[in-house]
């Protein structure tokens, strides 16, 4: 398998038991070796107090996109430490992008960093993710 083919198995086997991405509504629009973009619409049910998308929406967006990029190897890792800055507000309607991008991967550990776009290109927050490696696969390792 080709290292791209191997993020889509991946990809697949992680998106067949994702609900909380799936019942959000959100998409895996890109795939590869250590990248992923979803994207994901705000809707009324999303915003908080002041009209605005609630920004645990925002960092569960990113928070996927993470997850797909650091497991596109087919090696199941989970995250060790994230965190997200807010620049505007995302708004009810925004079709929000979040495109993850490895910046680094040693031993167990790695480096994701996760930009979030609305419609009109406006960045919208920046997320960093600090991944870890742990036992096991998606798929089944050949012998």
């Amino acid at each position: 398998m080709t290292p791209q083919e191997l993020a889509e198995a991946s990809a697949k086997a992680m998106w067949n038991d994702d609900s909380a991405s799936q019942r959000l509504g959100m998409s895996l629009d890109h795939i590869a070796p250590g990248e992923a973009d979803l994207t994901m619409t705000i809707t009324a049910e999303m915003s908080n107090g002041h009209g605005n998308c609630h920004g645990g929406y925002m960092f569960t967006l990113a928070d996927s996109a993470f997850a797909f990029a650091c497991n596109s190897y087919n090696q199941l890792v989970v995250a060790q430490h994230c965190s997200i800055t807010y620049l505007v507000p995302g708004r009810i309607g925004d079709r929000l992008t979040a495109r993850a991008r490895e910046v680094s991967r040693r031993g167990r550990s790695g480096i994701y960093d996760i930009r979030i776009f609305n419609q009109n290109g406006e960045h919208v927050a920046e997320f960093r993710g600090h991944s870890r490696t742990v036992k096991g696969t998606h798929l089944p390792v050949e012998s």
